[in-house]
Order: structure tokens, then C-alpha cells, then sequence
């Protein structure tokens, strides 16, 4: 299970994050999220998706279920495919999507994104880093990354920012 601490310029508070991956076969799994607030001591989001890889044109595909707190129940729809700009593919160009429709099927979230991602391994014994630089489409708001092993800090030229901590 994979864990974090996130926070942000628009927390209040201290989260706490799990994701968990069951495979269901060499190519798709199903993806669980919850995200406790620890602040109030209860969950403000879960979220259940299938999630299928096509490793030959370095894509994915999912399809799921999420649960807000103040939002409730939201379907979605994501993709994801990466275009090696290097040999040793350590620079990435990706282009991502996601489209969330609510439980009434009234309001609908489209997201889209464009971005670069350098991955610098061994920057140190047991350390590296990856730099993102990126373009969210829809709402027209460029934002950058950087990710150590454990760290990261996400910027977007609106101001707001996020920091997680993998445990």
C-alpha cells in the first residue's frame, strides 16, 4: 500500500493518503483511494477505478468511481499516454486526460493536461528526483513539479501549491 501526507495552500489540514493496486492481470488492475482528513477524523474521498495498460504504446486507460465529501458521487473517465523524447526514455512528453460526470449525469469536469517529465536517477546513493513542467489545457494554467524519492512540491502559476510526503 502506498501512503502519503499531503498538504496544501487550500487545506486546512493534514491529509492522509492510501492507494492500493490488486492486480486482476499482467495488464489491469483494479485502484483503490481514500484520503482521511485528519482534522475532522474521517474520510473525504474514496475513490475506485479499473485501470488497463497498453505498455506497447506506453498508454493506460481507466474507468471508475469517486466519492467526495462535499461533492458526492462522481463517475470518470481517464487516459494517459507517453511519448519517449530520449533513448533511455529518462524525458518523457505525456498528454493526459480526465472527463467526471456527477451521480445525476448534470455537471461534468473535463481536465486535460500536456506536459515534460525528466527523470534523474541517482542523483545521490538511493536518491532521484523527476522535474515536471506542464500545461493544464483546460483551464489554462501552466504548473511545474519537482519529486525527490520521498518529496514533492507542486506549483501552478494561479499560486496554489501542494506538498506530499511519501511514508
Amino acid at each position: 500500500m502506498e501512503t502519503s501526507l499531503r498538504y496544501g495552500v487550500d487545506s486546512k489540514s493534514l491529509l492522509l493518503h492510501a492507494k492500493e493496486k490488486f492486480p486482476l492481470n499482467s495488464v489491469t488492475h483494479l485502484q483503490g483511494h481514500a484520503e482521511l482528513d485528519t482534522r475532522i477524523g474521517a474520510p473525504t474521498y474514496l475513490c475506485g477505478m479499473i485501470r488497463r495498460y497498453f505498455p506497447e504504446q506506453y498508454a493506460s486507460l481507466a474507468v471508475g468511481v469517486q466519492y467526495y465529501r462535499r461533492q458526492k458521487l462522481w463517475y470518470n473517465v481517464r487516459g494517459k499516454i507517453a511519448f519517449p523524447v530520449t533513448a533511455d526514455e529518462s524525458v518523457n512528453f505525456h498528454i493526459k486526460g480526465k472527463y467526471d460526470v456527477d451521480e445525476k449525469i448534470l455537471e461534468k469536469k473535463p481536465r486535460g493536461a500536456a506536459e515534460f517529465t525528466w527523470n534523474i536517477m541517482d542523483v545521490t546513493k538511493d536518491q532521484d528526483m523527476r522535474l515536471k513542467v506542464g500545461y493544464e489545457v483546460v483551464e489554462k494554467v501552466p504548473y511545474f513539479q519537482i519529486r525527490e524519492t520521498n518529496w514533492s512540491l507542486n506549483v501552478n502559476s494561479n499560486g496554489k501549491w501542494k506538498v506530499r510526503y511519501d511514508l
